[in-house]
């Protein structure tokens, strides 16, 4: 049917197919060997990727001949599907050592400050005479001679030792009885012996003593000091250097009565 409007032409025929000899009809256009070649390319990539993937998460489940039949927007699947559980895999990781971080920390930690507070226990033990006591330090023995030893005297000896750094100390009286020497501790004269915290010790006195063997000597040695006094009262005054001395005499303490902690 011709058309009614004179201005416009006929439309000419469509052709379905390419004429003979036409070289669009011998080939793809331009654009579609683009959009062919971009798919190959992805293809393969997805293919290589897969290939390294999929052995290390699926364990030679899934078979070449499976990926190379999969289309590509399932490869895209299994693919995306991969990453987001190496994301979770990696996020359950940094997790985990994390925990293992704070753990160890904390383990260690816990560790150091337990360490510590038995060390210091172990230290006020010594100091308050509830722990025995070992290491280098002195044999001291006070004897009478012309007269007995006094109880200020083993006092002045005390704090001689004291004051030049002695850690435990202990003295034995000539029958064996033994007592620990704390920061408590009263010596007093008693009919010729000496009472030592309720304790009443007789001569030979052998105090032992932990600490810096040569300062401590050297503080009994003093001109005019422990050993010089001593003897001038009518006593002798011995003393021996030891790697080992064994404060062994513990101090029972009643508690205190009146002194409290402040919080």
């Amino acid at each position: 049917m011709a058309s009614d409007n004179p201005d416009i032409p006929p439309e000419s025929p469509r052709r379905d197919t390419p004429a003979e000899g036409d070289p669009v009809g011998d080939r793809p256009s331009e654009g579609a060997r683009r959009r062919l070649s971009a798919a190959g390319a992805m293809i393969g990539l997805l293919l290589g990727l897969l290939g390294f993937s999929l052995v290390a998460q699926f364990h030679g489940n899934t078979t070449d001949e499976q990926l190379a039949s999969a289309r590509p927007e399932d490869l895209v699947r299994i693919l995306s599907d991969l990453d987001a559980r190496q994301k979770r895999l990696q996020e359950e990781i940094s997790d985990l050592e994390e925990s293992r971080r704070q753990l160890e920390s904390g383990a260690q930690g816990l560790d150091a400050a337990l360490a510590e507070a038995k060390r210091r226990a172990d230290e006020l033990g010594i100091l308050a005479g509830t722990l025995p006591a070992q290491g280098q330090g002195l044999a001291i023995v006070f004897a009478p001679r012309t007269a007995a030893i006094r109880a200020s005297s083993l006092l002045d000896a005390v704090e001689e030792l004291r004051g030049a750094g002695a850690e435990a100390m202990q003295i034995q009286g000539g029958t064996g009885a033994t007592v620990r020497i704390v920061a408590s501790t009263y010596l007093v004269d008693s009919d010729g012996d000496v009472l030592i915290d309720g304790v009443i010790l007789a001569a030979p006195y052998t105090v032992e003593v932990i600490g810096d063997p040569q300062t401590m000597q050297t503080a009994l040695q003093i001109p005019g000091g422990v050993i010089d006094s001593v003897e001038q009262r009518g006593g002798t005054v011995s003393v021996q250097q030891r790697d080992s001395v064994t404060v062994s005499a513990l101090h029972h303490d009643d508690g205190l009565q009146y002194a409290r902690p402040i919080s």
